[in-house]
């Protein structure tokens, strides 16, 4: 990866319903623009993600979701109103990111609930993008939430067990209702609750990626951040991100002769293969790479692919 390098321009984007989106920009003001799609939804976005990206050749632009990050107002606060933050609205403060920076056209990077939102955007603005790249790909489709939050119990059935057990109603622990019922938890004014629900949501999420040796990545989130990702993921996912089922594979015509990447995990347990290989059918311009070796949260041969990748788009190099 390259060196890791400090944002050159920043702030906060005024996207209307009372929200301030947080962007910053770093690499080459000349190079080509590439936007950070960051995943979650709700996770904010990080530096790191930078370090994919050659700074001389790239402009890159990275920017918090509604309710996340430094985004503001923050989800972690009961008082901020839900109802507007939706797949729509962070499509249509891409597209004001867009044109607030100037950009004509850029390529989209990201990975997990970030590709869905690459999807939705790219299929709304094919215009505005020149490539897609994804690593861990998901449509969040109805299907693929069940599979997430109940599907895969079968393989941590213990885990899975705790995870019902935190809504305390029997109908609210079937199918999506389960996803629901903790949407409703996160909406709770006892902050006692809002916080139990984010501790055993992030508690089932480490357990569904407990194989891949990457730690507990979302216990690890603390405070604020903690409840501000699963109040926006089970608002998102209780709702099915507000996309019609398969619109997003069905829609994948929309992206002829944007080339895309899709590197994808094959030991993926909260996101099967399955979705990636769909959408590569449903778009023929798109090359997929799978990784035998490797899970959602990808490893150093996902890297290595992303960063080809993103070297394979790249600009020539200026001669010195």
């Amino acid at each position: 990866m390259f060196p890791q390098i400090e944002a050159y321009d920043q702030g906060l984007l005024d996207v209307g319903d009372g929200n301030l989106v947080h962007w910053q920009v770093s690499g080459s003001p000349g190079g080509k623009p590439a936007l950070v799609v960051h995943g979650g939804p709700g996770s904010g976005s990080s530096p790191s993600a930078r370090r994919l990206f050659d700074p001389e050749r790239y402009r890159i632009v990275q920017f918090d979701q509604r309710g996340c990050g430094r985004s503001l107002p923050h989800a972690s606060d009961p008082a901020t109103d839900m109802s507007v933050n939706t797949t729509a609205h962070l499509v249509a403060d891409m597209e004001r990111l867009r044109a607030h920076l100037g950009v004509e056209r850029w390529l989209l990077y990201g990975g997990s609930w970030g590709s869905t939102l690459i999807l939705a955007y790219a299929e709304a603005y094919p215009e505005r993008v020149s490539e897609i790249v994804i690593a861990a790909v998901t449509t969040t489709r109805r299907s693929e939430t069940a599979w997430l939050y109940e599907g895969v119990g079968r393989f941590f059935p213990e885990a899975h067990e705790r995870f019902r057990a935190g809504v305390e109603a029997a109908a609210d622990a079937r199918g999506l209702d389960l996803v629901a019922a903790y949407a409703r938890r996160m909406e709770d004014p006892d902050p006692a609750v809002r916080e139990k629900a984010a501790a055993d949501w992030c508690a089932w999420e480490d357990a569904v990626l407990s194989m891949e040796g990457m730690g507990t990545p979302y216990t690890d989130r603390v405070d604020a951040h903690r409840l501000a990702f699963v109040r926006i993921c089970a608002h998102y996912f209780a709702h099915g991100a507000w996309l019609e089922e398969g619109a997003l594979l069905r829609d994948a015509h929309r992206l002829a002769g944007i080339p895309g990447v899709l590197v994808h995990g094959r030991l993926d347990m909260g996101g099967p293969l399955t979705t990636a290989w769909e959408l590569a059918r449903a778009w023929p311009d798109a090359d997929l790479s799978v990784v035998e070796n490797a899970g959602h949260l990808g490893g150093d041969d996902t890297r290595d692919r992303v960063l080809a990748a993103l070297e394979r788009f790249a600009p020539p190099p200026s001669p010195r």
